[in-house]
Formats: C-alpha cells, structure tokens, sequence
C-alpha cells in the first residue's frame, strides 16, 4: 500500500487506498512541502532544518475518501511532547459536558456501565462521567495529556487503540457499554484495525459515537487549513458506511455539529437501523455528488485564492506601517501560513492561551509563541485569528484588545476584517 521516503523519519506514501485497498486514486489538492504541524520548536532548534513532508490530499475513487498521500509513523506525530490537551479550550469544555450529561440520561448509565473513550487527551471529556460515579477508561498515547488525566481522576491507559488492545481489554473481563472517540477517527492510519477494535471491545447493546470534521463543511468553507499530516482522513458518510460494514458495524445516527468549523456526530451499534436524519443527510451527500472527483474539482482553485488574498490584505497593512500578530498555535494555524507564504516579518509573534505552547514557536515559519498577555503589552494593530473555529470566543475574550483599537482578522473562508461586538 505504501513505499518509504528515505531520509524522511519513515514516511510512506499510499498507492492504495487504506480503507478499501482501491488503487483509483486522484489528487484533490497540493498544499507543498509542509512541517508537521503540531511539532512546535524550541528555541534550541532554531539553529536546525526542520523535516518537511508533502501535504497532498488525494481521493479514492472506489469508495469516495479522501486522504492523506503520505503516512507519518504515529511515533512522530504523536510523541512525548505533543501539545494539545482539551481542556484549556473552554467552548470544547461545554460541548463535551453536554454531550457526556445527555449520555447519561438517555443510556441510564451507573456504576455497573463502562465508558471508554478513546484519544482520551487529558480528561476533559471522561471526568464529567467520573463525577457521575460512571466507571471509565480513557486511552492515549501521550505522556503529558495522560498524565493530566489521571490527576483529575480519569483511569488512563496510555497505549495505541486497535483490535489487539481492545482483546487484551476484553480478556480482563471488560466490555464497553458507551464508546467515544471525538476528533480521533480522522487521525489513524491503520483505519481498519481501528474500527475492528470497536467492534471487539462493544458490549452486545453497546453504542459508539464518533465526532470528527465533516468534509462537507471543509469543503464549503473551504478550510483547507484543518489538512495536515496527522489528519490522515476526511471523512463523509458516504465513505464510513462500508468501512463500517466491514467490521459488523452499522451506522444508526447522525447529528451536524458547528464545533471545529462543521462536525458530524455519527451513532454506530451491532444493530442495523437509521435515523431519519441520516437517511436523509445521505440523500443529500448523494445529490451533491460528495463521493466523487467532480465535487472536488473547484476546491483547490478556492484554495489558491486565499493565499493570494491573504498575502495581500497583510501586505498593504504592513506597507502602511500597520504591525500584526496571530492568535491561536493551533495545527490549522501552522498549514495556513505555512501555505500562504507570507514574506518574513509579515506576522510578529502569535500567541496561545496552552501555557504549554509559550515560549515555543511554530513550525516552519518559526514565530515565536507568547502568552495572550503580550497583546495588551505590545498593542499590534491587527490580530489575525488562526484557530477560526472558535473567533467568537476569543473576539469576546479580548475585548480589552478592542478597545484599545485592535482589529480581528480571519483567512477563513476568505481573508476578511471581523467586526468587533458593539
């Protein structure tokens, strides 16, 4: 399926698809030779070339999803110092409390239930289940969000989920009667021994809900900057079904959720039966045309745009003298400017609310991270927003920004000033 990359840490790239196993692939988009975008640097590595991987976007024509072309080893991508953890995202916060209470209503979930979830991160989702005295297990690979999780009491198993773990797991007597995996199906190369896991690990009447970016909504916002390496899928219903079906799994329910920039939550069981709300989104997948090439064809022409407009909204600002900072060292953020091509001195710094990202910089263009404190100190003119999905929430966290004569920009869907509230 795939052929090595020499010198490129073990990169491979696919020549067939890694659901299906079609060969009938066609590129979709090429956004260049990119970092990864979640390896923020020290300031140490300054002095060091980064390795820098093609980021193309390629779909199979047999089963209608689009990937990755390349596969970076989850070592990598997924190492000891991977940045993210959930809960320093408050908007993330709310939605998965609420989704977590609304399980336990309707599930009638109690002490002799298990909820696993899997990517776990640092427990922001499972300790509203802990609080409930529902047992859990959380699973992920990386030390410091793990860590995180079982000091707020959330049972970790810092591993790699797939089919023979999820044996290990039922062998110990344990099966899962709720499974999650928000924003994790998108991320795992070997799709297959994924979802087979899932179907070992579930009790006989047990659900699984999966949350991940909905390629329609990447599509129509034209937010190609949710595309990087760790991103290996992007996914529509119409593509889940048979891997899905493959794995004696069926796909029951769907909800469209405006988390992350458009999101699917999608209900899988042993159990066949569908919604019909997803009867009724597959309909529409259907007459867009969402499995084919033909839909695609306008999107990378999108793309280019955007670059352009963005190079030129920033550069007529910086020719007036205007100075400007990002906000948000998010991944989207690292594939936009890295995309864009921005010349050197364009931005000045970015900065991130993860106290665990300041004082690092981004990858690729190298900015340096500061804490949100550094807006007020410095004053620069314009803050271009990276982490566009949540611009609501932090146009109303820096208000005193705003008031101080601070414009928010946004790329996203295309390169625009926001208003700020009245």
């Amino acid at each position: 399926m795939t052929e090595d990359h020499a010198g490129l840490r073990g990169a491979r790239r696919i020549s067939r698809c890694r659901s299906c196993d079609g060969a009938d692939l066609s590129l979709v988009l090429d956004l260049g030779a990119q970092p990864l975008a979640n390896a923020l640097l020290e300031k140490a590595d300054l002095a060091h070339d980064e390795p820098v991987f093609p980021l193309e976007v390629m779909i199979c024509e047999g089963c209608g999803l689009l990937q990755v072309s390349e596969t970076i080893p989850p070592q990598v991508l997924f190492g000891m110092d991977y940045p993210y953890y959930s809960s320093f995202i408050p908007a993330l916060l709310t939605h998965s409390r609420a989704h977590a209470l609304a399980l336990m209503e309707e599930r009638r979930l109690g002490a002799e239930d298990l909820v696993v979830e899997i990517a776990s991160n640092d427990g922001y989702l499972l300790r509203n289940f802990v609080e409930a005295g529902v047992p859990v297990l959380g699973i992920d690979p990386a030390d410091g969000p793990a860590a995180a999780a079982r000091k707020v009491g959330v049972e970790t198993l810092q591993d790699y989920f797939g089919a023979a773990l999820a044996g290990q797991l039922v062998s110990e007597g344990r099966r899962a009667s709720v499974m999650l995996a928000n924003n994790v199906l998108a991320h795992v190369e070997n799709i297959n021994d994924f979802v087979e896991g899932f179907a070992v690990l579930l009790a006989g009447d047990g659900i699984a809900e999966f949350e991940f970016p909905y390629v329609r909504d990447l599509v129509e916002q034209c937010a190609f900057d949710t595309i990087y390496h760790e991103h290996v899928f992007y996914y529509s219903l119409a593509a889940l079904e048979p891997l899905f079906e493959r794995h004696g799994l069926h796909l029951n329910d769907v909800t469209r959720l405006p988390i992350h920039g458009g999101s699917l939550r999608l209900r899988v069981s042993r159990l066949r039966g569908k919604s019909a709300r997803l009867l009724a989104l597959q309909e529409e997948e259907r007459l867009l045309g969402i499995g084919g090439l033909e839909y695609y064809r306008r999107f990378g022409a999108r793309v280019e745009k955007i670059g352009a407009d963005l190079r030129t909204m920033l550069g007529e600002m910086r020719a007036r003298g205007r100075t400007v900072a990002a906000y948000g060292a998010a991944a989207k953020g690292a594939t936009l400017l890295n995309f864009a091509r921005l010349p050197e001195g364009t931005i000045d710094y970015v900065v991130d609310r993860n106290t665990n990202k300041v004082g690092k910089y981004m990858p690729g263009v190298r900015l340096e991270i500061r804490p949100v404190e550094a807006l007020l100190e410095t004053k620069p003119e314009a803050l271009l927003i990276l982490s566009w999905n949540f611009a609501d929430e932090i146009v109303a966290q820096q208000a005193a920004y705003s008031s101080q004569g601070g414009t928010f920009l946004c790329a996203i869907p295309h390169p625009r000033i926001i208003p700020a509230p009245a």
